[in-house]
């Protein structure tokens, strides 16, 4: 008969050995953008990007309007990070953003989006164009 610490150290032991189930945990992604902006104080837009997760790459089309103070016309190359995604059809839906940039010829802009999934996402980069914004903005993104 076993007794009570030989058999706790042959549970732990095979607790240890066990094949280990692959995790859904929450994880982050790279992500890449290009995108178009014009408007007088509403704003509309649109590009396209590359989500980079657990060593894929998914490509994705991104539409967006923006309410507030916007003044012009930019193109922005953003690079950033997607947080909290469980699997890659988190990161499609409609996001919430709040962000604020200028430009004349050259510039930068930076913008924090939130889905309803909790998948947040964090860019920055240049901006090129002559515009000043800031403001609300929807982005709707899609996986193509």
């Amino acid at each position: 008969m076993l007794s009570y610490p030989k058999a706790l150290f042959g549970l732990a032991l095979m607790a240890c050995v066990a094949p280990v189930a692959p995790s859904y945990a929450q994880a982050s992604g790279d992500v890449r953008i290009v995108f178009a902006k014009a408007g007088l104080v509403v704003g509309t837009g649109a590009g396209r990007g590359v989500l980079t997760f657990r060593g894929r790459n998914y490509r994705f089309r991104v539409i967006g309007l923006s309410v507030g103070v916007t003044i012009g016309a930019s193109a922005l190359r953003l690079t950033g990070t997607a947080s909290n995604l469980r699997d890659v059809k988190d990161f499609e839906g409609a996001y919430d953003a709040v962000g604020a940039g200028g430009a004349l010829v050259g510039g930068a802009g930076a913008v924090h989006l939130t889905n309803a999934k909790g998948v947040t996402i964090d860019l920055s980069g240049p901006r090129a164009g002559v515009e000043f914004a800031a403001n609300r903005t929807g982005v709707t993104i899609s996986l193509r």
